[in-house]
């Protein structure tokens, strides 16, 4: 039998950004589900304020070139790639000038959210999608951390939707309190929209705050797990409503093991839920 496949898309990701409780989870979790037998390739943004040359990030011409269409203008897709030292790891980078190249991650020097965050998003996750579709690489499941993940379900129910190598993947989205205030460009849906996401999908971001985007997440994916250990009264209130496997928060220690036993029960095909 084949060895399962999992695929992270992530938002965070030490050591390359500072230590929070989701890049943290999204780097030791890749290596230990790989320690246990599984097949993984891990994605995140290639951020301004990685540091490529100590990182010995170096761009995979063969997998770069793609243009994505966002906001009606064409967008150069750049792929990157570098190993974990240690781990064995190799960490695949969505990367792009226009949208990556600032030194910073979300916010400028004042601390105000970029106004195109929307379209890095997007830009994101589609970079992804696309990238893993020219690897060939078919993945059984695909974890997503991070509200920048959140249109993933989405995007291959409808965007990829006839895409054979995403015709057996079981989506989990790990939903994280890591957020921010106020709300992404009101635009965002409709920008979607213009992928092949049918607008009554996206009704909930029609204003794209941080708890919107999180409940849609949720609410699209084939299951969840909670990654912080307290959540907002409005996640609270979405995840009560869900008939789908969910895992409650499995801690900062011994993760690895709860997660993966989690990974085998939907690979399993199990629909009940993790008992908190």
């Amino acid at each position: 039998m084949s060895k399962p496949r999992v695929l992270y898309i992530s938002q965070h990701l030490t050591p390359y950004l500072p230590e929070t409780t989701m890049s943290h989870v999204s780097r030791m979790l890749p290596q230990g589900t790989h320690e246990k037998g599984k097949e993984i390739r891990v994605f995140m943004p290639r951020f301004g304020k990685i540091n490529e040359r100590r990182h010995q990030l170096h761009e995979v011409i063969r997998l770069s070139g793609m243009n994505l269409s966002i906001n009606d203008t064409d967008h150069p897709l750049i792929i990157k790639v570098a190993s974990i030292p240690s781990a064995r790891i190799q960490v695949y980078f969505i990367d792009n000038d226009n949208y990556f190249k600032r030194k910073a991650v979300l916010t400028d020097e004042d601390d105000n959210m970029f106004a195109d965050n929307d379209e890095r998003s997007l830009f994101f996750v589609r970079g992804v999608l696309e990238t893993v579709r020219k690897l060939g690489w078919a993945p059984d499941i695909i974890h997503c951390s991070g509200w920048m993940t959140s249109l993933v379900p989405l995007y291959l129910k409808h965007v990829f939707a006839d895409e054979p190598y995403f015709a057996n993947a079981k989506v989990i989205f790990n939903a994280y309190n890591e957020g921010f205030d106020g709300a992404l460009d009101a635009g965002m849906a409709q920008k979607a929209v213009a992928h092949g996401i049918p607008a009554e999908a996206l009704e909930s971001i029609g204003e794209p705050t941080f708890d919107n985007l999180n409940a849609l997440g949720m609410n699209h994916a084939d299951a969840i797990i909670v990654g912080s250990e307290t959540m907002s009264d409005h996640a609270q209130g979405v995840l009560a409503g869900l008939d789908k496997p969910i895992m409650s928060f499995p801690g900062n220690e011994g993760f690895v093991g709860e997660i993966n036993a989690f990974y085998d029960t939907i690979l399993e095909g199990k629909t009940e839920a993790v008992a908190e």
